[in-house]
Protein backbone atom coordinates (compact mmCIF):
# COMPACT_ATOMS: atom_id res chain seq x y z
CA UNK A 1 0.00 0.00 0.00
CA UNK A 2 1.38 3.48 -0.89
CA UNK A 3 -0.09 6.49 0.84
CA UNK A 4 0.26 10.24 -0.08
CA UNK A 5 0.89 13.06 1.53
CA UNK A 6 0.38 16.28 0.51
CA UNK A 7 1.54 20.08 1.07
CA UNK A 8 -1.17 21.19 2.82
CA UNK A 9 -3.14 23.94 0.70
CA UNK A 10 -5.15 26.03 3.42
CA UNK A 11 -3.82 29.86 3.52
CA UNK A 12 -1.33 29.72 6.60
CA UNK A 13 -1.37 26.46 7.25
CA UNK A 14 2.22 24.99 8.33
CA UNK A 15 1.60 21.47 9.76
CA UNK A 16 2.10 18.27 7.20
CA UNK A 17 0.13 15.33 8.19
CA UNK A 18 2.96 12.33 8.47
CA UNK A 19 6.26 13.52 9.26
CA UNK A 20 9.35 11.79 8.53
CA UNK A 21 10.15 9.78 11.94
CA UNK A 22 6.97 7.74 10.70
CA UNK A 23 7.70 6.74 7.55
CA UNK A 24 10.21 4.28 8.82
CA UNK A 25 7.91 3.07 11.24
CA UNK A 26 5.17 2.94 8.33
CA UNK A 27 7.25 1.06 6.01
CA UNK A 28 7.84 -1.70 8.32
CA UNK A 29 3.87 -2.62 8.58
CA UNK A 30 4.15 -2.09 4.54
CA UNK A 31 2.80 0.92 4.05
CA UNK A 32 4.78 3.47 1.70
CA UNK A 33 4.92 6.54 1.40
CA UNK A 34 4.67 9.48 -0.95
CA UNK A 35 5.22 13.11 -0.36
CA UNK A 36 4.29 16.22 -2.25
CA UNK A 37 7.64 18.61 -2.51
CA UNK A 38 8.43 20.90 0.62
CA UNK A 39 5.32 19.38 2.11
CA UNK A 40 7.01 19.47 5.68
CA UNK A 41 8.90 22.99 5.20
CA UNK A 42 6.59 24.06 7.53
CA UNK A 43 7.01 21.73 10.17
CA UNK A 44 10.69 22.41 9.87
CA UNK A 45 10.75 18.60 8.06
CA UNK A 46 12.90 18.84 4.48
CA UNK A 47 12.61 16.94 1.57
CA UNK A 48 15.75 15.22 2.24
CA UNK A 49 15.21 14.11 5.36
CA UNK A 50 11.87 12.24 3.92
CA UNK A 51 13.61 11.15 1.05
CA UNK A 52 16.09 9.58 4.22
CA UNK A 53 13.25 7.84 5.89
CA UNK A 54 12.33 6.08 2.72
CA UNK A 55 9.55 8.50 1.33
CA UNK A 56 9.45 8.73 -2.16
CA UNK A 57 9.47 12.79 -3.02
CA UNK A 58 7.45 14.11 -6.09
CA UNK A 59 7.06 17.12 -7.58
CA UNK A 60 3.29 18.49 -7.41
CA UNK A 61 0.21 17.00 -5.57
CA UNK A 62 -0.95 15.19 -8.83
CA UNK A 63 1.97 13.21 -9.03
CA UNK A 64 1.61 12.27 -5.59
CA UNK A 65 -1.80 10.87 -5.72
CA UNK A 66 -0.84 8.73 -9.56
CA UNK A 67 0.51 5.47 -7.48
CA UNK A 68 -1.42 6.04 -4.11
CA UNK A 69 -3.95 4.12 -2.93
CA UNK A 70 -4.69 6.73 0.17
CA UNK A 71 -4.20 10.57 0.71
CA UNK A 72 -3.67 11.60 4.37
CA UNK A 73 -4.03 15.02 4.94
CA UNK A 74 -5.31 17.42 7.68
CA UNK A 75 -7.79 20.13 6.92
CA UNK A 76 -10.78 18.82 4.72
CA UNK A 77 -10.51 18.89 1.18
CA UNK A 78 -12.09 20.83 -1.78
CA UNK A 79 -14.21 19.88 -4.43
CA UNK A 80 -11.64 20.28 -6.53
CA UNK A 81 -9.28 17.68 -4.52
CA UNK A 82 -11.62 15.22 -4.39
CA UNK A 83 -12.51 15.33 -8.09
CA UNK A 84 -8.67 14.82 -8.22
CA UNK A 85 -8.95 11.47 -6.27
CA UNK A 86 -8.76 8.29 -8.14
CA UNK A 87 -12.99 7.12 -7.99
CA UNK A 88 -12.53 4.58 -4.68
CA UNK A 89 -9.41 5.68 -3.55
CA UNK A 90 -9.42 6.58 0.39
CA UNK A 91 -9.08 9.71 1.68
CA UNK A 92 -7.88 10.58 5.65
CA UNK A 93 -7.96 13.90 7.12
CA UNK A 94 -10.33 16.04 9.43
CA UNK A 95 -14.02 16.24 7.80
CA UNK A 96 -16.28 17.58 10.16
CA UNK A 97 -18.92 15.65 8.35
CA UNK A 98 -21.65 16.50 10.46
CA UNK A 99 -21.26 20.11 9.56
CA UNK A 100 -20.83 19.17 5.94
CA UNK A 101 -23.67 17.44 3.79
CA UNK A 102 -22.63 18.58 0.90
CA UNK A 103 -18.96 17.41 0.98
CA UNK A 104 -19.96 14.06 2.27
CA UNK A 105 -22.34 13.82 -0.79
CA UNK A 106 -19.45 14.59 -3.23
CA UNK A 107 -17.05 11.81 -1.63
CA UNK A 108 -19.83 9.27 -1.64
CA UNK A 109 -20.45 10.33 -5.45
CA UNK A 110 -16.62 9.96 -6.19
CA UNK A 111 -17.09 6.29 -3.69
CA UNK A 112 -13.98 7.58 -2.15
CA UNK A 113 -13.59 5.61 1.45
CA UNK A 114 -13.44 9.02 3.81
CA UNK A 115 -12.39 8.30 7.11
CA UNK A 116 -12.90 11.69 9.49
CA UNK A 117 -10.14 11.43 11.51
CA UNK A 118 -12.31 13.89 13.94
CA UNK A 119 -15.19 11.31 14.46
CA UNK A 120 -12.50 8.79 15.80
CA UNK A 121 -14.38 7.63 18.84
CA UNK A 122 -12.98 8.96 22.70
CA UNK A 123 -12.57 5.32 23.96
CA UNK A 124 -9.08 3.93 25.45
CA UNK A 125 -8.19 1.59 22.74
CA UNK A 126 -8.17 4.97 20.38
CA UNK A 127 -6.30 7.92 22.18
CA UNK A 128 -3.17 7.42 20.40
CA UNK A 129 -5.40 7.80 17.54
CA UNK A 130 -7.14 10.99 19.14
CA UNK A 131 -6.31 13.66 16.86
CA UNK A 132 -8.69 16.55 18.60
CA UNK A 133 -6.60 15.68 21.64
CA UNK A 134 -3.75 16.14 20.14
CA UNK A 135 -4.41 19.53 18.18
CA UNK A 136 -6.13 20.91 20.97
CA UNK A 137 -3.63 20.79 23.31
CA UNK A 138 -1.78 22.66 20.75
CA UNK A 139 -4.58 25.36 20.39
CA UNK A 140 -5.02 25.50 24.19
CA UNK A 141 -1.70 26.06 24.89
CA UNK A 142 -0.84 28.84 22.08
CA UNK A 143 -4.01 30.23 23.02
CA UNK A 144 -2.44 31.36 26.11
CA UNK A 145 0.84 32.54 24.77
CA UNK A 146 -1.45 34.73 22.38
CA UNK A 147 -3.09 36.31 25.34
CA UNK A 148 -0.21 37.08 27.21
CA UNK A 149 1.46 38.78 24.74
CA UNK A 150 -1.76 41.07 23.97
CA UNK A 151 -2.55 41.80 27.41
CA UNK A 152 -0.76 45.20 28.68
CA UNK A 153 0.01 43.42 32.66
CA UNK A 154 1.94 40.73 33.50
CA UNK A 155 0.70 37.33 34.25
CA UNK A 156 2.68 36.67 37.57
CA UNK A 157 2.22 38.59 40.59
CA UNK A 158 5.68 40.39 41.16
CA UNK A 159 6.98 41.47 44.57
CA UNK A 160 9.03 44.50 43.54
CA UNK A 161 10.77 48.05 44.18
CA UNK A 162 7.75 49.27 42.96
CA UNK A 163 5.56 47.42 44.97
CA UNK A 164 3.81 44.30 44.41
CA UNK A 165 1.96 43.59 40.78
CA UNK A 166 -1.31 41.49 41.34
CA UNK A 167 -1.51 38.67 39.18
CA UNK A 168 -4.37 38.55 35.58
CA UNK A 169 -7.05 36.69 36.29
CA UNK A 170 -7.64 34.25 33.81
CA UNK A 171 -11.07 32.62 33.04
CA UNK A 172 -11.27 29.37 30.37
CA UNK A 173 -14.78 28.56 29.23
CA UNK A 174 -14.56 24.98 28.51
CA UNK A 175 -12.47 22.81 30.14
CA UNK A 176 -11.82 20.05 27.46
CA UNK A 177 -8.30 18.90 26.04
CA UNK A 178 -7.84 22.34 25.22
CA UNK A 179 -9.20 24.08 27.93
CA UNK A 180 -7.13 21.65 30.37
CA UNK A 181 -4.07 22.65 28.43
CA UNK A 182 -5.20 26.49 28.43
CA UNK A 183 -5.75 26.28 32.68
CA UNK A 184 -2.23 24.65 32.79
CA UNK A 185 -0.35 26.73 31.01
CA UNK A 186 -1.72 30.17 32.29
CA UNK A 187 -1.04 28.23 35.84
CA UNK A 188 2.42 27.60 34.67
CA UNK A 189 2.70 31.96 33.50
CA UNK A 190 1.67 32.57 37.45
CA UNK A 191 -2.23 33.50 36.54
CA UNK A 192 -4.88 32.96 39.02
CA UNK A 193 -7.48 30.71 37.01
CA UNK A 194 -11.05 29.94 36.67
CA UNK A 195 -13.07 27.12 34.74
CA UNK A 196 -16.02 26.75 33.58
CA UNK A 197 -18.08 23.85 31.84
CA UNK A 198 -21.54 22.09 31.57
CA UNK A 199 -19.59 18.95 32.33
CA UNK A 200 -20.08 18.13 35.68
CA UNK A 201 -16.78 15.65 35.54
CA UNK A 202 -14.44 18.63 34.76
CA UNK A 203 -14.77 19.97 38.40
CA UNK A 204 -12.43 17.30 39.64
CA UNK A 205 -10.33 17.75 36.28
CA UNK A 206 -10.51 22.04 36.78
CA UNK A 207 -9.28 21.49 40.64
CA UNK A 208 -6.45 19.42 39.90
CA UNK A 209 -4.71 21.78 38.21
CA UNK A 210 -4.88 24.12 40.70
CA UNK A 211 -7.87 26.05 39.04
CA UNK A 212 -10.98 27.21 40.74
CA UNK A 213 -14.30 25.52 38.71
CA UNK A 214 -17.23 28.13 38.23
CA UNK A 215 -20.31 26.06 38.70
CA UNK A 216 -23.90 26.62 37.59
CA UNK A 217 -26.65 26.01 40.49
CA UNK A 218 -28.15 22.87 38.31
CA UNK A 219 -28.46 18.99 38.44
CA UNK A 220 -28.22 18.86 35.07
CA UNK A 221 -24.88 17.51 33.51
CA UNK A 222 -24.35 17.93 29.83
CA UNK A 223 -21.73 15.49 29.27
CA UNK A 224 -22.85 12.81 26.23
CA UNK A 225 -21.67 9.17 26.60
CA UNK A 226 -18.80 9.76 24.09
CA UNK A 227 -17.49 12.09 26.33
CA UNK A 228 -18.58 15.59 24.68
CA UNK A 229 -20.84 18.30 25.31
CA UNK A 230 -24.42 18.49 24.44
CA UNK A 231 -26.47 21.75 24.49
CA UNK A 232 -28.29 22.85 27.73
CA UNK A 233 -31.39 23.72 29.04
CA UNK A 234 -32.58 27.40 28.31
CA UNK A 235 -33.13 27.02 32.16
CA UNK A 236 -29.74 26.12 32.51
CA UNK A 237 -28.30 28.40 30.19
CA UNK A 238 -30.12 31.53 31.69
CA UNK A 239 -28.39 30.53 35.08
CA UNK A 240 -25.53 30.35 33.17
CA UNK A 241 -25.43 33.67 31.76
CA UNK A 242 -26.26 35.40 35.06
CA UNK A 243 -22.84 33.40 36.46
CA UNK A 244 -20.58 34.33 33.86
CA UNK A 245 -21.81 37.56 33.26
CA UNK A 246 -20.09 38.09 36.92
CA UNK A 247 -16.69 36.62 36.01
CA UNK A 248 -16.05 37.49 32.49
CA UNK A 249 -16.29 41.39 33.98
CA UNK A 250 -13.69 40.31 36.96
CA UNK A 251 -11.49 39.02 34.50
CA UNK A 252 -8.12 40.10 32.42
CA UNK A 253 -8.31 37.23 29.91
CA UNK A 254 -10.96 34.90 28.62
CA UNK A 255 -10.25 31.55 26.57
CA UNK A 256 -13.23 30.21 25.16
CA UNK A 257 -12.88 26.46 23.84
CA UNK A 258 -16.40 25.00 24.06
CA UNK A 259 -17.75 23.14 21.31
CA UNK A 260 -21.12 21.11 20.30
CA UNK A 261 -19.70 18.52 17.58
CA UNK A 262 -21.43 19.22 14.18
CA UNK A 263 -23.63 22.51 15.60
CA UNK A 264 -22.53 26.17 15.97
CA UNK A 265 -20.27 26.85 19.19
CA UNK A 266 -22.51 28.05 21.72
CA UNK A 267 -22.23 31.78 22.61
CA UNK A 268 -21.18 31.74 26.41
CA UNK A 269 -20.08 35.49 26.13
CA UNK A 270 -22.02 38.91 25.33
CA UNK A 271 -21.71 41.94 23.76
CA UNK A 272 -22.65 43.32 27.26
CA UNK A 273 -20.30 41.25 29.06
CA UNK A 274 -17.34 42.19 26.59
CA UNK A 275 -18.81 46.14 27.19
CA UNK A 276 -18.10 45.05 30.92
CA UNK A 277 -14.59 43.99 30.93
CA UNK A 278 -11.93 46.15 31.50
CA UNK A 279 -9.79 48.44 28.52
CA UNK A 280 -7.13 45.92 27.55
CA UNK A 281 -8.28 42.86 28.48
CA UNK A 282 -8.26 39.97 26.06
CA UNK A 283 -10.59 37.15 24.93
CA UNK A 284 -9.14 34.39 22.41
CA UNK A 285 -11.81 32.62 20.85
CA UNK A 286 -10.73 28.90 20.00
CA UNK A 287 -14.41 28.59 18.58
CA UNK A 288 -13.88 31.21 16.07
CA UNK A 289 -14.01 28.19 12.78
CA UNK A 290 -17.73 27.58 14.61
CA UNK A 291 -18.55 31.08 14.49
CA UNK A 292 -17.38 31.63 18.38
CA UNK A 293 -18.25 31.33 21.84
CA UNK A 294 -18.12 35.25 22.14
CA UNK A 295 -20.98 37.28 20.36
CA UNK A 296 -18.39 39.61 18.96
CA UNK A 297 -15.40 37.27 17.74
CA UNK A 298 -15.03 38.11 14.00
CA UNK A 299 -13.29 34.27 12.60
CA UNK A 300 -10.04 34.43 11.07
CA UNK A 301 -9.45 37.80 12.44
CA UNK A 302 -8.51 40.49 15.47
CA UNK A 303 -10.31 43.40 16.57
CA UNK A 304 -10.68 45.70 19.61
CA UNK A 305 -14.14 46.05 21.05
CA UNK A 306 -15.47 48.23 23.55
CA UNK A 307 -11.32 48.52 24.67
CA UNK A 308 -11.08 44.69 24.70
CA UNK A 309 -8.66 42.76 21.95
CA UNK A 310 -10.65 39.94 20.57
CA UNK A 311 -8.48 37.25 18.68
CA UNK A 312 -10.23 35.35 16.01
CA UNK A 313 -7.77 33.41 14.57
CA UNK A 314 -8.09 29.56 13.07
CA UNK A 315 -4.39 28.35 12.68
CA UNK A 316 -3.63 28.14 16.32
CA UNK A 317 -2.20 24.41 16.24
CA UNK A 318 -0.43 25.42 12.88
CA UNK A 319 1.54 27.83 14.84
CA UNK A 320 3.06 25.07 16.94
CA UNK A 321 3.62 23.52 13.52
CA UNK A 322 6.33 21.14 14.62
CA UNK A 323 5.11 19.49 17.55
CA UNK A 324 1.12 19.71 16.05
CA UNK A 325 2.76 17.96 13.14
CA UNK A 326 4.47 15.14 15.15
CA UNK A 327 1.15 14.39 17.22
CA UNK A 328 -1.01 14.24 14.41
CA UNK A 329 1.55 12.30 12.66
CA UNK A 330 1.70 9.77 15.37
CA UNK A 331 -2.00 9.67 15.47
CA UNK A 332 -2.02 8.77 11.46
CA UNK A 333 0.49 6.02 12.30
CA UNK A 334 -1.63 4.59 15.14
CA UNK A 335 -4.46 4.44 12.59
CA UNK A 336 -3.36 3.07 9.79
CA UNK A 337 -2.00 0.37 11.39
CA UNK A 338 -5.13 -0.35 13.28
CA UNK A 339 -6.87 -0.39 9.63
CA UNK A 340 -4.70 -2.19 7.74
CA UNK A 341 -2.93 -5.55 7.75
CA UNK A 342 0.23 -6.74 5.95
CA UNK A 343 -0.37 -3.07 3.72
CA UNK A 344 -3.78 -4.12 2.73
CA UNK A 345 -7.15 -2.63 4.11
CA UNK A 346 -8.68 -4.20 6.89
CA UNK A 347 -12.09 -2.60 7.63
CA UNK A 348 -14.39 -4.15 9.98
CA UNK A 349 -17.44 -2.44 10.29
CA UNK A 350 -18.56 -3.87 13.13
CA UNK A 351 -15.08 -2.59 14.80
CA UNK A 352 -16.27 0.52 16.61
CA UNK A 353 -13.40 2.44 15.73
CA UNK A 354 -14.06 2.04 11.81
CA UNK A 355 -17.83 2.39 12.43
CA UNK A 356 -17.63 5.60 13.78
CA UNK A 357 -15.00 7.10 11.43
CA UNK A 358 -15.80 5.80 8.44
CA UNK A 359 -18.03 7.95 6.43
CA UNK A 360 -18.41 7.32 3.03
CA UNK A 361 -17.57 3.84 1.38
CA UNK A 362 -18.31 2.03 -2.17
CA UNK A 363 -20.65 5.11 -3.11
CA UNK A 364 -22.37 5.36 -0.21
CA UNK A 365 -22.13 6.69 3.36
CA UNK A 366 -22.02 4.34 5.71
CA UNK A 367 -22.38 6.34 9.01
CA UNK A 368 -25.93 6.48 10.25
CA UNK A 369 -25.57 9.55 11.89
CA UNK A 370 -23.88 11.60 9.05
CA UNK A 371 -26.50 9.29 6.69
CA UNK A 372 -29.25 10.88 8.48
CA UNK A 373 -27.75 14.49 8.37
CA UNK A 374 -26.62 14.38 4.63
CA UNK A 375 -30.02 13.67 2.99
CA UNK A 376 -31.58 15.98 1.26
CA UNK A 377 -34.65 17.92 3.07
CA UNK A 378 -37.91 17.26 1.08
CA UNK A 379 -39.20 21.04 -0.36
CA UNK A 380 -41.84 21.88 1.71
CA UNK A 381 -45.04 22.38 -1.02
CA UNK A 382 -46.59 25.71 -1.08
CA UNK A 383 -50.16 26.08 0.47
CA UNK A 384 -53.33 25.31 -1.49
CA UNK A 385 -50.79 23.70 -4.00
CA UNK A 386 -51.62 20.42 -6.45
CA UNK A 387 -50.29 17.71 -5.13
Amino acid sequence: MRIAVRKEPAPGERRVAIVPESVKRLSAKKIEVSVETNAGTGSGASDEEYSAAGARVDKSFEAVLANADALVQIRPPTNEDIRKLKEGATLISLLYPLGSPELVRALAARKVTAIAADMIPRTTLAQMMDVLSSQATAAGYEAVLIAAGALPKFFPMLMTAAGTIAPARVLILGAGVAGLQAIGTARRLGAVVEAFDVRKVAKEQVQSLGAKFVEVDSTEDAQTASGYASEVSDEYKKKQAELLATHVGKADVVICTALIPGKRAPVLVTADMVRSMRAGSVIVDLAAEQQGNCELTKPGQTVVEHGVTLVGVTDLASRLSAHASQMYSRNMEKLLVYITKDGAWKLDFKDEIVSGSVITHEGEIVHAKVKEMAQPKPVAKAAGATP
